[in-house]
């Protein structure tokens, strides 16, 4: 049975006053069960507070929109408050436990994608709450919580079943939750916008390129990431992950269009992304963008934890430079006019082109 590529946006899965909670289906994007990825995104309003909770799946949260506050704890560690905000790259490994929260006006949104290998579900995340209407604690007698926590039971049962709320809930504005402290950001949050470009094309693209390097937690997690920024009309180079990862891509902003071709050169998608659109490219199958007049912008992980190794096939770094004249005129079965034409284009390192004069 052939996979169904086409990108698909979000559903929502829970949510209330104080925000929303929303995920793609691998019922829907099969690709994310082949491939063993799971994606969501938490949308909170003013006040809105995203309870604890902790995950089945490592995984990488990038901040699409506004500014709030993320409590993370990692396994038999203090808690870290890290201030967030737009082009935020967070690191989550297995058994860390975090909490959200929006204090200002502008909804906070933040992207989740990450490894299922593990999970209970491919292609799932599923998430545990420490409290609310359906937290761990609801699920164990008052007997056992209380001896847990060597609490008398009318506590314990204050304590278990007095948030009615679940997964998010509104706070009251006056509420003071905890400050957040510059030194918690270090090693934790890398912020995509403003990190030294890896890749910087006039005219073309830029890249930021999340890896070990500049985040170390994601050697944790097991998955790299980049930003990529393409010019209005500009094209991404067609081209492969050549160390077999997957490429899970999600539109920021902006549109175009995509090709991908795979086995036997069939092009097996070709659309146009929007806004919003999730979609995955399979192991070793070529892929290429052209921006719309207004350019594209997209996030994505790598199933890698170091900086992905891509053969690109165009420009001066694509495989065609490497190859002999004469297997070029071969394989093409064209004459030596044509092969020096086709060898005389495409000279510059870059892999974003410019749209043309």
């Amino acid at each position: 049975m052939e996979l169904d590529l086409s990108p698909k946006l979000a559903k929502k899965v829970y949510g209330g006053n104080g925000g929303s909670y929303h995920a793609w289906s691998p019922s829907e994007l099969p690709m994310l069960r082949e491939g063993n990825i799971g994606a969501a995104k938490l949308a909170l309003d003013k006040n809105g507070f995203a309870l604890p909770r902790y995950s089945d799946s490592a995984k990488v949260a990038y901040v699409l929109q506004g500014n709030g506050v993320a409590g993370i704890v990692l396994p038999e560690s203090e808690e870290k408050v890290l201030a967030i905000k737009k082009g935020d790259a967070i690191a989550l490994p297995f058994g860390v436990v975090t909490w959200w929260y929006n204090e200002e006006e502008t909804e906070l949104i933040v992207l989740f994608l990450g490894d299922t290998s593990k999970a209970h579900k491919a292609g799932e995340f599923t998430e545990f709450f420490l409290t609310g209407s359906n937290g761990i604690f609801t699920g164990f007698s008052t007997e056992f919580v209380s001896r847990a926590w060597d609490l008398d039971e009318n506590v314990v049962k204050t304590l278990v079943g007095k948030q009615s709320g679940n997964g998010i809930v509104k706070l009251d504005g006056n509420f003071k939750m905890p400050e957040p402290k510059k030194e918690h950001r270090l090693g934790m949050a890398l912020n995509c916008e403003e990190a030294p470009l890896d890749v910087d094309i006039t005219k073309g693209g830029r890249v930021v390129v999340l890896n070990t390097n500049n985040l170390p937690l994601v050697g944790e997690v097991g998955l790299g990431a980049d930003l990529v920024r393409l010019d209005g009309s500009a094209m991404c180079s067609p081209g492969f992950s050549c160390d077999s990862a997957l490429q899970v891509t999600y539109i920021v902003r902006g549109s175009g269009r995509v090709q991908v071709v795979g086995v036997d050169g069939r092009r097996v998608l070709e659309t146009t992304l929007k806004a919003g659109n999730l979609f995955i490219v399979p192991r070793f199958f070529v892929v290429s963008k052209i921006a719309s007049p207004e350019g594209m912008e997209w996030f994505s992980i790598i199933t890698t934890p170091n900086s992905p190794i891509f053969t690109h096939l165009a420009g001066r770094t694509s495989v065609w430079k490497a190859l002999s004249p004469s297997v070029l005129q071969a394989s093409f079965d064209v004459d030596a006019d044509t092969e020096k034409l086709f060898s005389s284009k495409r000279t510059s390192d870059a892999i974003f082109f410019p749209p043309p004069n």
